[in-house]
């Protein structure tokens, strides 16, 4: 008897196996199933095209090299997730509704215990307060469960829902940096910082499923039972 056969995605990367709920709100790692739905989102449009609030401009790509330009990114994710630098993104539904993407950077996280959030949500989705509730969700999965002790975040200064965003989170401003957002473009990065005496949680409990296969791809100990 083979015991050690694989089964089940999990067995190939630990954080397939994470659910995160809190109240209407699932958040789960991307799957090769989720991806066309998020293409679709991305298509649809997240943004009016004069502005940019990434700081890597990946929206200005052809709309022809968007969907392998996407399905590439979360690709690339995975084949790069070790406890030395990961990045955990996180496709989030309303109601069982795709509606965007959650996601947290780092590198040394188990010496640093920080990272940064980034985030996107459909645009006819926008100003409905979801962005601050699956923000909320992250950073409480972080701070309760990954051990995390403080969570950054940046905005550039002529987006004030993303900066609204953090406010209702807790983040304070952490210092404005001159960056180029698009080729030849200057524009003003505003950093932004949580810490646990800070945030601002949701109103809904969280509920978290799978994360001992998490910690165990990110090098944290398996907690005591």
């Amino acid at each position: 008897m083979n015991t050690g056969a694989v089964t089940t995605p999990t067995d190939l990367w630990g954080p397939f196996a994470l659910r995160v709920q809190c109240g209407p709100l699932e958040l789960r790692a991307i799957t090769d199933d989720d991806i066309p739905g998020l293409v679709d989102l991305i298509l649809a449009g997240l943004h009016e095209p004069a502005r940019m609030p990434f700081g890597q401009p990946w929206t200005d790509a052809p709309p022809d090299l968007l969907p392998a330009n996407t399905a590439a990114y979360y690709w690339s994710t995975r084949a790069s997730f070790s406890p030395s630098a990961w990045t955990l993104d996180l496709a989030v539904r309303v109601d069982g509704q795709l509606v965007g993407v959650q996601g947290f950077s780092t590198r040394d996280y188990l010496v640093v215990r920080t990272g940064e959030t980034g985030s996107w949500l459909g645009g006819i989705l926008q100003g409905r307060g979801i962005g601050t509730a699956m923000r909320q969700a992250m950073c409480a999965l972080l701070f309760d469960h990954l051990e995390a002790e403080e969570i950054t975040s940046a905005a550039f200064t002529d987006n004030p829902a993303s900066l609204a965003v953090s406010r209702k989170v807790g983040y304070t401003d952490n210092g404005t940096f001159r960056v180029q957002r698009r080729p030849g473009e200057l524009a003003w990065s505003r950093k932004l910082l949580l810490t646990r005496d800070r945030f601002v949680r949701s109103e809904h409990p969280l509920r978290v499923e799978g994360i001992a296969p998490l910690r165990a791809a990110i090098g944290l100990p398996a907690r005591c039972p």
